[in-house]
């Protein structure tokens, strides 16, 4: 198949694999003339007006979406009468087939949910008393709940690479840290995204939501070059930006601290232009869920499955809602992020049963990392969990995660382990699509989901924020042990009654290792090799076992070259009106839904 030229994908491209490697063939923005300070300014197709967001959609999942009384600012969700029941009278069918790993006749539509900086304890289904989520615990209650999933890494740069390739992070060069909006680096281009293998079987994918896997010059890294037909979003952490004149909470509630100075004020992206700069926070997660109705309607006129990434940014720093939410939550601030975020899930899983697809759609929900503690009442709950983001404790790196098809995924609980690593594996097992002809870290998971077998998972590794090669692995964990072979403290799990979870608790090498039994403890308060008693004969073997799996995988892995180490360049930072000064803080285009 020929090179199908410079550009973004097209809605009607097909990712097709070169004959030399079967690395999908790529589209770069080469034709465009980009000014010297970012991307292109104002101009090109926007996303869904808002005002979309008004229709009523159907009662599938007894929720209505309607617009705040008139004078309200920018679009908000609310909702309309009780929650009431999802059929699940479809019987199972084609399950045979797909847990042989053959695709139904026609694969799933995908929606994949990944929230921002979530606790293990947040959500009502997880435990925590007071949180306001009956959208996702009805998720919880329909579908299949995880308690052992994870991921590799705590923090939002590598962990959101791993979801989107199945690869351990350290392989493509996203450490050490995040990107920052003038960063040179991003996600290669010859890695294989999900939306790539996705694409390629004819399916309509989108992206709304954070990105933060870097820009690059001429765009070069975001979502349009990375397998998403459309985009609507915000290409980094909303925090990396000023925003102590920004408004999280209508009418007129500051967003709290001032966030990154010095830097552009964040843009919202459609595909490859400036929609907004800054955005109007209180109406983002509206517009968000706009987009993704209409690609699910657009998809389904067009007789073809979807793919929709939905990254909110709910609920990392600072917090942010719509006028419904505000103050409505008994949670504070964090609590109105998590109750538009469990909203917006209601108003995707309205849309999807107004379309009639149910019973086509598997929706996954998970998070790209624990809890910020260091923001307090703003920063999330690990529950019963130690420590929270930046570490490989528990509280940093296990994650909620729910799975919901009708008619295909008996509900129920799951103890398999299981990691974001494991979804591109799984969702192209699904789909019917051969997988990237790269090293992969990833299981295929469509047994568990189906009823038809366990997890092929039995260890999962893990790595600090800051990695190198001479320490490899943090931590290993194998069946119900877990390994620590070194510690490191957080700033993002600050303020927690634990000092071993504070930034001035130092990289430790522990020799002999930390060791867990986490059926037992999964708080890891008790180091099975640190008391007087003599360890028995079988945590003996485990922590041989934990020691081998750990010198295994660091003699195998290869660290690629550091995407951060590239270097910064303030003329990459985005911005609508690129010529102006003084910069940055002249970057400034309203937000036209405003």
């Amino acid at each position: 198949m020929p090179d199908p030229g410079p550009g973004p994908l097209g809605e009607d491209d097909r990712i097709s694999a070169r004959e030399s490697g079967g690395v999908p063939v790529r589209r770069r923005v080469l034709g465009s003339s980009v000014p010297a300070h970012g991307l292109l300014a104002l101009s090109g197709p926007g996303p869904p007006e808002p005002e979309e967001a008004a229709v009523r959609v159907g009662e599938h999942w007894g929720l209505g979406f309607r617009k705040e009384p008139v004078g309200a600012k920018g679009p908000s969700l609310s909702w309309d009468g009780p929650l009431g029941p999802v059929s699940m009278g479809a019987p199972r069918t084609l399950l045979l087939a797909l847990a042989a790993g053959l695709a139904a006749a026609r694969p799933p539509n995908v929606v994949l949910i990944f929230a921002d900086d979530l606790g293990y304890g947040d959500l009502g289904c997880y435990g925590h008393p007071s949180s306001t989520t009956p959208n996702l615990d009805r998720l919880a209650a329909g579908g299949l709940r995880f308690t052992d999933f994870y991921v590799p890494v705590s923090l939002c740069t590598p962990s959101r690479a791993a979801l989107l390739t199945g690869r351990l992070p350290v392989r493509m060069g996203m450490y050490p840290g995040v990107l920052v909006p003038s960063s040179r680096g991003g996600l290669p281009l010859e890695e294989v995204t999900l939306a790539e293998v996705l694409a390629a079987q004819g399916y309509l994918t989108g992206m709304a939501g954070k990105w933060h896997l870097g820009v690059g010059p001429e765009g070069t890294f975001l979502p349009p070059h990375q397998g998403f037909h459309r985009f609507l979003g915000i290409p980094y952490s909303h925090d990396q930006g000023p925003c102590q004149n920004l408004t999280c909470f209508p009418p007129d509630t500051p967003c709290d601290g001032v966030c990154d100075q010095g830097l552009v004020p964040i843009p919202l992206l459609a595909n490859l232009s400036v929609e907004a700069q800054p955005p109007w926070l209180p109406g983002l997660e509206a517009r968000y869920v706009a987009f993704a109705r209409d690609l699910m309607a657009d998809a389904q006129r067009q007789d073809r499955p979807f793919f929709l990434y939905y990254a909110s940014h709910h609920t990392h720093y600072p917090q942010f809602s719509g006028q419904s939410f505000a103050e409505r939550s008994g949670r504070g601030p964090f609590g109105d992020s998590l109750m538009e975020l469990d909203a917006a899930v209601g108003a995707l899983m309205t849309a999807i049963g107004d379309l009639g697809l149910l019973e086509e759609t598997l929706v996954i929900f998970t998070a790209d990392n624990g809890p910020e503690t260091m923001r307090m009442s703003r920063g999330g709950c690990s529950g019963l969990l130690r420590c929270g983001k930046g570490t490989t404790y528990e509280g940093g790196v296990r994650e909620p995660a729910l799975a919901f098809w009708p008619g295909h995924i008996t509900p129920g609980v799951t103890h398999e382990l299981s990691s974001s690593l494991d979804l591109l594996p799984t969702l192209a097992a699904l789909a019917g699509a051969p997988l990237p002809n790269v090293t992969l870290d990833g299981f295929d998971l469509s047994p568990l989901l189906l009823g038809t077998g366990k997890s092929p998972r039995q260890s999962l590794f893990f790595y600090p924020s800051y990695p190198d090669e001479v320490r490899g692995v943090f931590a290993v964990r194998s069946g119900k042990y877990k390994a620590h072979f070194f510690t490191q403290g957080s700033a993002h799990s600050e303020t927690t009654p634990d000092p071993a979870c504070h930034a001035s608790s130092s990289l430790t090498a522990h020799e002999p290792p930390l060791l867990y039994d986490l059926s037992e403890d999964p708080g890891e308060n008790y180091n099975l090799l640190g008391g007087v008693a003599k360890a028995t004969p079988e945590v003996l073997q485990a922590m041989k076992q934990l020691q081998l799996l750990k010198a295994q995988l660091d003699a195998s892995v290869t660290f690629g070259p550091s995407q951060v180490a590239r270097g910064e360049d303030p003329n990459l930072q985005i911005c609508c009106q690129p010529s102006c000064t003084p910069h940055p803080a002249c970057c400034h285009c309203p937000d036209p839904h405003v």
